[in-house]
This record gives C-alpha cells, sequence and structure tokens, in this order.
C-alpha cells in the first residue's frame, strides 16, 4: 500500500497543484493486483469504445471459458478466431488478444510475481512489442494493476487537459513540456497524475450545456 499521505505532502510543496490537492482531498488511488495478461486483455477490450460495450464484450469473453477465472492464455489461442469476433471484438483487437497471449505462454508478458522485479522503463519496453499495445497502456497497467507509484502518463488527454484547467491556459500543454514539469514530482507522479483526471473531472461538471454545443 503506498504512502499516501506522504505523497501528497510532497506535492503540495508545488505551488499550481497545492489548491487542486487541497480541494480534492485525499488520493484514493487503489490498484487491483490482476495478472499483467488478463489487465492487457481487459485494456485492449476498452480501446475506443464505451466501457459498457466494452464490459458487454468482456463478459460473451468469460463465458467462452468453462473453468473459473479468467480465460488462461492457452485457451484463448486454442480458439479460433471467429470465436473472439463473436463476442464482439474487431478484427484488429482479436490479433492483439491472440498475441498478448502468445506472448504470455512465451514469457514476454511477466506474471504478477515476477513483474514485482522489474522497473517501469523495462516493463514498458518490453510490452510496447505486443501488437495493439502502446505506452499508455502499460502505464495504466503500471498504474492501476501494479500499483506503480511513478508513472507520469503525459499522453493521456485527461492529465493535460487537468493541467491545463488549473493553470488557466488555453491550450493542453505538449507532452515533453508536461514531462518536464513533472519530474520534481517523483517518486509520486502516479498521485500527481490521479489529481489532474480529478481537475479534468471538474472541468466536464462545470462546463454547461450550451458551452458543450458545436459553434
Amino acid at each position: 500500500m503506498a504512502d499516501w499521505l506522504t505523497a501528497e505532502r510532497r506535492l503540495l510543496r508545488d505551488q499550481t497543484l497545492r489548491p487542486l490537492i487541497k480541494r480534492v482531498g485525499p488520493c484514493t488511488l487503489e490498484a487491483l493486483q490482476r495478472e499483467p495478461y488478463e489487465a492487457l486483455i481487459r485494456a485492449i477490450s476498452h480501446q475506443q469504445v464505451h466501457a459498457r460495450a466494452a464490459d458487454a464484450v468482456l463478459g460473451r469473453f468469460l463465458a467462452l471459458h468453462p473453468g473459473e477465472g479468467f480465460p488462461p492464455p492457452r485457451f484463448v489461442l486454442d480458439l479460433p478466431p471467429e470465436a473472439l469476433r463473436g463476442c464482439g471484438f474487431s478484427g484488429s483487437k482479436v490479433l492483439a488478444i491472440r498475441d498478448i497471449a502468445e506472448k504470455t505462454q512465451g514469457g514476454l508478458v511477466p506474471t504478477l510475481e515476477e513483474a514485482a522485479d522489474i522497473d517501469d522503463k523495462t516493463l514498458i519496453e518490453r510490452l510496447v512489442a505486443i501488437r495493439g499495445v502502446g505506452r499508455w497502456t502499460v502505464e495504466m497497467m503500471l498504474m492501476f494493476t501494479l500499483g506503480r507509484t511513478d508513472i507520469l502518463p503525459v499522453d493521456d488527454f485527461g492529465v493535460r487537459d487537468g493541467w491545463r484547467l488549473i493553470t488557466g491556459a488555453e491550450t493542453q500543454i505538449k507532452p515533453k513540456e508536461l514531462a518536464a514539469i513533472g519530474e520534481p514530482w517523483s517518486p509520486w507522479r502516479s498521485i500527481a497524475a490521479w489529481y489532474l483526471w480529478r481537475a479534468s473531472d471538474e472541468g466536464k461538471k462545470i462546463k454547461s450545456p450550451a458551452q458543450s454545443l458545436p459553434k
């Protein structure tokens, strides 16, 4: 369990983050501690679709497996691609899911226990070699599955939108610029990202319907 109190005290030194942290209150970020294999397939399932639609597709996928727990890699590889398509996965997602299963069997995707001994940079470099898995997907797994505390997903729209809102900027900051700004937040950059997501959420709530209409 990360020491959120220590993280918040460290981040409160940043005068830009300070008002946001005081307004939002304690960080409630929690890691689910799933196997990386499962986390990656779930992430692929949620790419570019509404959460409810992704959950429905995942439900049909889970129903294919007669046993308990998440369908294991060998089971997935033995399925005909048509079975995965029948769950609602697109052709590209079927290829990605099969590649995740294949790379797990081959040892590229570590177990949860093995991942504990691998640093963030190495995990990112290893897992982006999988079809359909980009840096952002791995970063989300590091934060929400492995509980890594020092991830700043600078390519994430919500994180950059949160920074725009708390700084009053007209446009979003460039990823490289935010990465440089966030260096002093280490080793608690995941918590800083969580607060920036909360800022983005606040912005969505106060946005009026009239402002949402195209001009």
